[in-house]
């Protein structure tokens, strides 16, 4: 009976959804984890650096985890949910800021983007403001480009190269 159910409510949903185009990035579900790791370059005001980006991202949750790792060090840690709320830790500023959503905290080296699914749909799609895709697979952008800036509004140029990619998606209940 659930099974059936469930099979209805997609044909439905599949009845009522726009044509995708045979091209586009697959879309990243609300039930797909992302596990992603990225090699970035900076250049801004402060000077210049290359380090790893280290990404988990549950959607259901709105669960975050971002490490940002540059000159042998950890140079930002993010994470939390939805529940409980988020904290991201600087410690060169000697930064430890607590926020009840995403969109509160500072996101060195990329855009404020607000909530955990535009994140997603950053890495997942390419968008984002001040965003660009200079290369795709057939899992989505490999090399994105971000000229903007930064959180104490100083123009910074970020380059992400994607280096490891899962996406999981949970089995339905």
């Amino acid at each position: 009976m659930k099974a059936a159910l469930l099979a209805l409510t997609s044909l439905f949903l599949a009845a009522q959804s726009p044509a995708i185009p045979a091209n586009a990035p697959l879309l990243a579900s609300a039930r797909t984890t992302l596990k992603a790791q990225y090699a970035w370059g900076y250049a801004g005001m402060e000077g210049e650096g290359k380090g790893t980006l280290t990404v988990l991202i549950e959607p259901a949750s709105e669960t975050v985890k971002l490490e940002l790792y540059g000159l042998g060090e950890r140079l930002m840690f993010l994470s939390g949910d939805r529940a409980g709320g988020y904290r991201v830790q600087i410690p060169r500023r000697e930064l430890d800021l607590k926020g009840a959503s995403f969109g509160e905290l500072p996101l060195p080296f990329l855009p404020q983007l607000g909530s955990a699914e535009a994140l997603q749909k950053l890495l997942t799609e390419g968008s984002g403001p001040g965003v660009k895709v200079t290369k795709r697979d057939g899992k989505g952008p490999v090399k994105l480009r971000y000229s903007g800036q930064d959180e104490r509004g100083k123009d910074v140029m970020v380059w992400l190269q994607r280096t490891r990619w899962d996406q999981a998606t949970a089995s339905p209940e």
